[in-house]
C-alpha cells in the first residue's frame, strides 16, 4: 500500500472549564469534547523519488485552500516531520489536504489534520506505534492533537493530554455556525488571564449521566466571558440558535464557531437554513468514533 485517504473530523467542546495554569504558562483544562461529521480529507502518498538531502525532510504538502501555508508552519507538515525525526524514517511522501473545516473557529481542524497524518503514516509505513505513543507525539504538536488520535467522545484534562473516554451521547443534530471572522486562540487565553478573578462556576464534567448531553445550565465555556465582549456577534448567534429550537448553544473552544444542539433533524435543518446569513453553516452529527 502506497497511498491512504484519511478523514480528519472537527470537534466541539460541549463545555470548557479553565481550572488552573502551569508554571510554564499552559492552561489546565476540563472539557467534554465530541468529534463531529464535518471533516477535512488528507491523501497521503509514499513517493518513489530519491530521498532528500541529509538536511531536508522529503515532505511535500499541498492544499486546495490557497490561504493556508503548506510549509513547516502547517500542523500536518509538522506531524510528518516529527514522526520522521522520531523514527528515523525518510521515505519521500506527499500530503494533499482538502480543507473543509474553517480555520480560527475553535473546531480543531489543524490538530485533527496533524493526528490524521500521524495515524496515516503509522499505518502506511508499518511503524507499529501504539495509540499511547501517538498521543505522546501529538502532545508535542498541540493541546488538541491527542484527542484526535482515538477520536472518540472524551473528558479532556491537563493541557489536553489526559483523556477519559465517555459513552457515546444520545443522537442529536448539531448546527455549526462559523461567522465571517476568526478568533486567535492565544489572544483568547490572554484576554481570559486579564479578567478579574471571580467565584468559580460549580460545573464539572466528571459525573454526567451516562450517554447524556449536558443540561443547558451545564453548557459552560469559560472563554466566552473573555471573547464575547470583543465579538458580541457570537452571543447573537447563540440566541438565534435557541430561538430556532436548539436545546442549548455554546461557543466551541476559543471561537469563533457556535453550535446548537437539536433533538430533531428537521428542526435542525430549518435552523441551519435560517442562520445562513450569519456565516458558514454546517448541519452535522456527533461521532462515536473515528469516521
Amino acid at each position: 500500500m502506497r497511498e491512504m485517504h484519511v478523514l480528519a473530523p472537527a470537534k466541539i467542546n460541549v463545555g470548557l472549564r479553565i481550572v488552573g495554569r502551569r508554571p510554564d504558562g499552559y492552561h489546565l483544562l476540563d472539557s467534554l469534547m465530541i468529534p463531529v461529521s464535518l471533516c477535512d480529507k488528507l491523501s497521503i502518498r509514499l513517493d518513489r523519488q530519491p530521498a532528500a538531502a541529509e538536511d531536508a525532510l522529503p515532505i511535500t504538502l499541498t492544499c486546495d485552500e490557497a490561504t493556508l501555508p503548506v510549509d513547516e508552519t502547517n500542523l500536518a507538515y509538522k506531524a510528518a516531520a516529527l514522526l520522521m525525526r522520531e523514527t528515523g524514517v525518510r521515505t519521500p511522501l506527499s500530503i494533499h489536504l482538502q480543507k473543509r473545516i474553517p480555520s480560527g473557529a475553535g473546531l480543531g481542524g489543524g490538530s485533527s489534520d496533524a493526528a490524521a497524518v500521524l495515524k496515516g503514516l503509522n499505518a502506511l509505513l508499518s511503524l507499529g506505534l501504539s495509540e499511547a505513543q501517538l498521543c505522546r507525539l501529538g502532545t508535542r504538536l498541540g493541546a488538541d492533537v491527542p484527542f484526535f488520535i482515538p477520536c472518540r467522545p472524551a473528558r479532556v484534562e491537563g493541557i489536553g493530554e489526559i483523556l477519559t473516554p465517555v459513552a457515546p451521547l444520545v443522537q442529536r443534530w448539531i448546527v455549526l455556525v462559523v461567522p465571517p471572522f476568526g478568533v486567535s486562540t492565544p489572544w483568547a487565553y490572554r484576554q481570559f488571564d486579564a479578567l478579574p478573578s471571580s467565584a468559580p462556576v460549580n460545573v464539572t464534567f466528571a459525573n454526567l449521566p451516562l450517554g447524556q448531553w449536558p443540561a443547558p445550565d451545564l453548557l459552560v465555556n469559560d472563554l466566552e466571558c473573555a471573547v464575547l465582549p470583543e465579538y458580541p456577534h457570537i452571543a447573537v448567534i447563540k440566541s438565534l440558535l435557541i430561538e430556532h429550537g436548539a436545546e442549548g448553544a455554546l461557543m466551541s473552544g476559543s471561537g469563533s464557531s457556535v453550535f446548537g444542539i437539536f433533538p430533531v433533524q428537521a428542526t435542525a435543518a430549518q435552523a441551519a437554513e435560517a442562520l445562513q446569513p450569519q456565516g458558514r453553516v454546517f448541519l452535522v452529527e456527533p461521532l462515536a468514533g473515528p469516521p
